[in-house]
């Protein structure tokens, strides 16, 4: 178990999007340094999985079957955590999905899928968790955007859509919010190692290996990102290093946007 600055002895963290990918990563990551996380997902087997991985590495972990799409449902988890430990601490915002498609192309069915897992499932899991953390007495809130949510990319509107509004609602819940000691910050991965974006090579029907190969391609740190990179960027802004950190907006994503 990790101590010092980033020590998060005592700690309840929600986690979306935590059975797999950055998620799991900043589960591990948060776990590592002492919080108890809860890892939100609608994939129940490989929730489960990720929860053993961390309690066999010695952190501690539960999982919530949570579909953030659903507001009843985040709603029920964050009262349920909150009613368990009687605090909440850290709120991951994660789980998004991804279709690589113009407007032209996209059903309306896809469209209201990304908003809804990567915008609107923030929006619902914010709504219940920061009324706990002001009994908490605070908190961090950290959200997934995107490189693609500060600057366009092709064939992906309705993700590039979702990741502004993601990017935009941090600052708005950032200043509403501070007055209850709760930081609001945001994350923005570039092109990261995950099953996410091995699906992107799947939908625009190109060979994986080659894919990742040019995903890194350009960038001068001359790499794909790992899951744990975007991980020590949750921490950091879990932790007392960021006491004095909101509304900010960290890119990750090895100097791709320089």
């Amino acid at each position: 178990m990790q101590s010092g600055v980033f020590n998060l002895e005592e700690k309840v963290a929600l986690v979306t999007g935590g059975a797999s990918g950055i998620g799991l990563a900043a589960a591990e990551r948060l776990a590592e340094f002492g919080a108890q996380v809860m890892l939100l997902d609608i994939n129940a087997d490989q929730g489960q999985q990720a929860v053993d991985r961390i309690v066999n590495n010695g952190g501690k972990a539960e999982f919530y079957l949570c579909d953030v799409t659903s507001q009843s449902e985040c709603q029920d988890v964050v009262n349920r955590v909150f009613e368990t430990f009687g605090h909440l601490d850290v709120l991951f915002n994660n789980a998004g999905v991804i279709r690589r498609q113009t407007v032209v192309e996209l059903a309306e069915s896809d469209w209201d899928i990304v908003i809804n897992v990567s915008l609107k499932g923030a929006y619902n899991l914010s709504k219940f968790a920061i009324p706990a953390m002001v009994k908490s007495g605070g908190g961090s809130i950290i959200n997934t955007g995107s490189g693609w949510g500060i600057k366009g990319g092709d064939r992906a509107a309705a993700y590039c859509a979702a990741k502004a509004g993601v990017v935009n609602l941090t600052k708005a819940m950032a200043i509403d919010h501070g007055k209850d000691n709760i930081r609001v910050n945001c994350v923005c991965p570039g092109d990261t190692d995950t099953p996410l974006l091995r699906e992107e090579a799947r939908q625009l029907q190109q060979e994986e290996g080659a894919f990742l190969v040019s995903s890194a391609t350009g960038r001068p740190l001359e790499r794909l990102g790992s899951p744990r990179d975007i991980a020590n960027a949750v921490l950091f802004f879990a932790s007392d290093l960021s006491t004095w950190v909101t509304g900010s907006v960290l890119v990750v994503d090895g100097g791709g946007l320089a």
